[in-house]
């Protein structure tokens, strides 16, 4: 039998850089910083003061107010990305005939942090007596698609995938799967995080994970391949995809952006928080996503790296890319659009997915953002500073987690 094909037929995000995704892919296109001075919480004391918030955000601006009363931040992320992705699909004026056969797949990595620490503190100060009795079911990771498949009417299976940083991606990738096996006709996926909190931020600063060195100049801190890099810049947002079956998308005059080709996943098994130094796990994700999509090694144009910034990523990464590419490594355009949106943890590879496909329908290499000497190690073409136009036929998204989670996305051009 052959394999059903997927596309993308909507899409919809918030993060530093939007709070759609025209205004995120003018962002990007235009090299924005979202990288600012904390204002969620007073950030002194701590070694990193910076992150990218969703700048202004007032979810009641966006959600109804008894449904901001009993969601946590992560989900109403997710509820606004995929509000505007359903719309964008026109799954509100034109619906699947069976909403049985819709599904949710999200991902995240963390959950509702803002809950948990506002619990905790009332724990501490008032005794248990007094934990808001809202907490565990804002909080569970689970509730980012109970959400979404709540608000939206969708029957079909409502799963959350918590895999740290690989989450968003590997949400995409099962769904990919879902469609391909015929267990669903669309799904709407992708990730969302929300973990701007002192406990969240000091968390990572405890890890020496942060950049500490550019408080002063938020917009200098997230420098991924960068000699001077010295650490990831916290994001936060959602970025949400419909995925559809193609024959289902056509018949019913859907617009397609591209299609969804291919997923691959591995494990390192080799480190809680650093990747396998040899890159091996990573370069095997990429091998099986571009084996599940068919798509030879010269037709990748663009890969959009997972690139922290962090002084561990960014070499093993580059070497993975190498130890799959050879040669042709040194001819495709590579970039961290990390610079702008900080690192978004489990919505990281969602929103870059998003990238990936404006890129592909735009002709256009997003910059990597602060890269001003490249660390020796990280000698790839890696569109410093600015963006360029050029033909994309094919990109890949690769995402990296804690735990040793390699995961990435292969995205192709429609023809």
């Amino acid at each position: 039998m052959e394999r059903r094909k997927v596309v993308i037929t909507g899409m919809g995000t918030i993060n530093a850089l939007g709070n759609n995704v025209a205004s995120f892919w003018e962002g990007i296109r235009t090299g924005r910083c979202g990288v600012k001075t904390i204002t969620r919480f007073d950030p002194d004391g701590l070694p990193c003061r910076i992150a990218a918030e969703v700048p202004d955000f007032k979810p009641t601006d966006y959600l109804d107010h008894k449904l901001v009363q009993r969601t946590a931040l992560f989900s109403q992320f997710a509820l606004i990305a995929a509000e505007e992705a359903w719309k964008d699909a026109r799954l509100d004026t034109n619906p699947v005939a069976n909403p049985e056969r819709i599904c949710v797949l999200l991902g995240t990595g963390i959950g509702g942090l803002d809950v948990d620490t506002e619990a905790q503190k009332r724990l501490f100060e008032k005794g248990p007596n007094r934990i808001p009795a809202m907490t565990i079911p804002k909080m569970i990771a689970n509730e980012a698609a109970g959400n979404v498949s709540m608000h939206l009417g969708i029957k079909g299976m409502a799963h959350t995938i918590v895999t740290a940083c690989a989450s968003g991606t590997d949400a995409i990738g099962h769904a990919l799967s879902a469609i391909q096996s015929g267990r669903a006709e669309v799904v709407l996926t992708g990730g969302t995080e929300g973990s701007i909190t002192m406990f969240g931020i000091g968390g990572f600063c405890a890890l020496k994970a942060l950049s500490t060195g550019y408080n002063e100049a938020p917009e200098k801190a997230s420098r991924p391949f960068d000699k001077d890099r010295d650490g990831f810049v916290m994001g936060e947002g959602a970025g949400i995809l419909i995925l559809e079956e193609l024959e289902h998308a056509q018949k019913r005059g859907a617009t397609i952006y591209a299609e969804l080709a291919g997923f691959g996943a591995t494990a390192d098994a080799y480190h809680l928080t650093a990747p396998d130094p040899e890159g091996e796990g990573a370069s095997r994700a990429i091998k099986l996503a571009l084996l599940d999509a068919g798509i030879p090694l010269e037709e990748v144009d663009y890969i959009n790296a997972h690139g922290t910034a962090t002084p561990t990523n960014d070499p093993v990464e580059t070497a993975a890319i190498k130890r799959v590419f050879g040669e042709h490594a040194y001819k495709l355009k590579v970039s961290s659009t990390k610079g702008g949106t900080g690192h978004c943890l489990g919505s990281a590879g969602a929103i870059e997915a998003i990238i990936c496909v404006e890129a592909i329908r735009n002709g256009f290499f997003p910059a990597t953002l602060n890269l001003d000497e490249p660390d020796p190690l990280c000698d790839l073409d890696y569109v410093p500073k600015i963006g360029q136009h050029g033909t994309i036929r094919a990109a890949i998204s690769t995402s990296l987690g804690f735990g040793g989670h390699n995961s990435v996305l292969a995205i192709r051009k429609m023809a």
